[in-house]
């Protein structure tokens, strides 16, 4: 069994524990000793954050080749149209290449809680929310994803990581969670030979 902290990250909080620039971090909020987090989140985006001491879950979490899904939920400038949509579902073309198909749906107001400061608000130009389901981690993804269509994202919530969410949890509080972590199956090493087979004594015997 690990444990893992399931940490609702606040805007403008970095993903570490120190900063020598007088930023705010982790240790702010959460005063345990070993933990890191498993996988990054932008100074400024906001939400789910995971951490664990323990360091296979860490690179499982982290590491894109385990296609762990990620959503967010992401308020753009402008009001999204079916054609930007059907663009972010099937890839768009980014400087370090095309993004994977993603899963995006047009989201209602979602009721989220109120960031400080807020967004900057333009007179006449209204804004939509998305929700993007995505399983790869190319840096500050969303945000390129939805400026390539012609939406810049606003403000960016990662709401949920696989199965884990932030099940009511308030900005900057955390909960603990105990998992069980597969043992990872790693195929057995051919045993090296260290004996060789005893030559045979030739026979000395006279007939």
């Amino acid at each position: 069994m690990s444990e893992i902290i399931i940490f609702n990250k606040p805007f403008q909080v970095l993903t570490q524990f120190t900063d020598t620039e007088g930023r705010s971090t982790l240790s702010d909020f959460i005063k345990r000793k070993g933990v890191y987090a498993a996988g990054r989140l932008d100074y400024d985006s906001e939400g789910l954050l995971i951490l664990t001491d323990d360091g296979q879950l860490q690179h499982q979490l982290a590491d894109p080749k385990f296609k762990l899904e990620k959503t967010y939920w992401a308020q753009v400038e402008g009001e999204i149209n079916d054609g930007a949509l059907e663009q972010l579902r099937k890839g768009v073309e980014l400087k370090d290449g095309i993004t994977r198909p993603a899963r995006i749906k047009k989201l209602s107001s979602p009721s989220v809680w109120p960031r400080n400061p807020p967004i900057r608000e333009r007179k006449n130009q209204p804004t939509s929310w998305i929700e993007l389901k995505i399983s790869e981690g190319k840096n500050r993804q969303v945000r390129r994803m939805t400026a390539a269509v012609g939406f810049p994202t606003l403000r960016l919530i990662r709401v949920a990581i696989g199965n884990w969410t932030l099940d009511g949890l308030a900005p900057g509080a955390f909960r603990t969670e105990q998992i069980n972590i597969p043992a990872s199956k790693s195929k057995p090493r051919s045993r090296p030979e260290t004996v060789r087979k005893a030559r045979r004594k030739p026979d000395r015997r006279t007939r």
